[in-house]
């Protein structure tokens, strides 16, 4: 059983936390606690569960000018990878589930994601635009290696010739190299592999459940090597934590074939600010005053910053320097490198039912 004031391993966060939207709120008591460890039980249960889901309706358009795609699907929802900082943690609490450890524990899987694709490439007046795979959360997480639903969402981009982009953090991704080398042959994939940080001390606490930084620069050069275009995402820079890593992190990802590289500067929106917190003074107890001001000092004295154009890169002092190191690093080892628009024109000649002139 967990001590109090004790880092909970392999998970990112470190309880359950309240759900805004639920009517009635519960807590965990220290006489529950007791009665737990007098029994010799655990006082949650920490396993992960799969729970099969059948939305209607499978790609999302993303209005947000700041993320750069256009539409997203997320075969799963959820993410057991357990990255205490993720965004997406907030969206679980419309499922009727908790942003700490119910997202990381509790995933949906949207069995039905393929036919759903199809039926909406289907659509007459539907035009190709790239579709990304991990808006929301990975489609490369554990997950992924029993239900195969991403392979099965690549094989049918492939089969009507639609782009896609893809964005993990799991080398999983390898055993789909296959389907992922065709469609780079087409001009039809972009790979987006999110690499936090090069200390895997500091790797295992922020994303607990992902793969290596070995491994995920392995990939990095797996797909390079096999004609994918790879941007690396050094994200999210948080100050005080990864935030002395801009440079090496952009060394590494040319070193080993990138031909581009993106940041953000990490924010604490909604439930994850408590999340946040929570990990941090238990995690990093001696500088986690220094964190939490750094971030603020990079959102105008806050944990969070809602503004489009300002939000994912932050403001003043921290933010500024942040963004200098990552422009010199762009100039210093990705000169001349860039990856090309995905080729939207091909769709048309694949879709059952159209004709061509010629």
């Amino acid at each position: 059983m967990q001590a109090e004031g004790e880092h909970l391993k392999g998970r990112g966060a470190q309880k359950n936390i309240a759900n805004k939207f639920d009517k009635h709120q519960h807590e965990i008591r220290a006489d529950f606690l007791n009665y737990c460890a007098h029994e010799g039980d655990e006082p949650q249960n920490l396993k992960t569960l799969f729970i099969d889901t059948f939305p209607k309706s499978i790609v999302n358009k993303v209005e947000s000018p700041d993320v750069g795609m256009g539409f997203s699907l997320n075969p799963y929802q959820g993410c057991e990878h357990g990255c205490v900082y993720c965004y997406a943690r907030n969206s679980h609490e419309y499922w009727g589930y908790d942003a700490g450890l119910d997202f990381e524990s509790r995933i949906l899987v949207k069995r039905n994601a393929v036919q759903l694709l199809e039926a909406y490439f289907m659509r007459k007046s539907y035009k190709a635009a790239p579709i990304v795979l991990s808006g929301n959360t990975d489609c490369y997480q554990p997950a992924e290696k029993e239900f195969q639903i991403t392979r099965r969402l690549l094989e049918t981009f492939y089969k009507y010739r639609h782009p896609v982009g893809i964005i993990t953090k799991n080398a999983l991704i390898q055993r789909d190299l296959d389907i992922i080398r065709e469609l780079a042959k087409c001009n039809l994939i972009q790979v987006n592999m999110s690499i936090t940080s090069l200390e895997e001390k500091t790797r295992r606490l922020l994303e607990p459940r992902t793969a290596s930084i070995k491994k995920r620069l392995e990939t990095v050069k797996k797909l390079s090597e096999a004609g994918v275009p790879v941007n690396v995402m050094t994200a999210p820079i948080i100050p005080g934590i990864n935030s002395h890593e801009v440079l090496p992190l952009i060394k590494a990802a040319a070193d080993h074939g990138a031909r581009s590289v993106g940041y953000t500067v990490v924010r604490l929106n909604g439930a994850i600010a408590g999340i946040f917190e929570d990990w941090l003074k238990t995690a990093m107890p001696d500088r986690a005053d220094k964190v939490l001001n750094q971030i603020a000092a990079c959102h105008e004295g806050n944990l969070n910053d809602s503004q489009f154009g300002r939000r994912m890169r932050g403001s003043g002092e921290f933010a500024t320097q942040i963004k200098a190191q990552v422009e010199l690093g762009r100039k210093k080892y990705l000169k001349g490198r860039g990856i090309d628009p995905l080729d939207c024109s091909l769709f048309e000649k694949y879709r059952p039912g159209q004709l061509s002139l010629f």
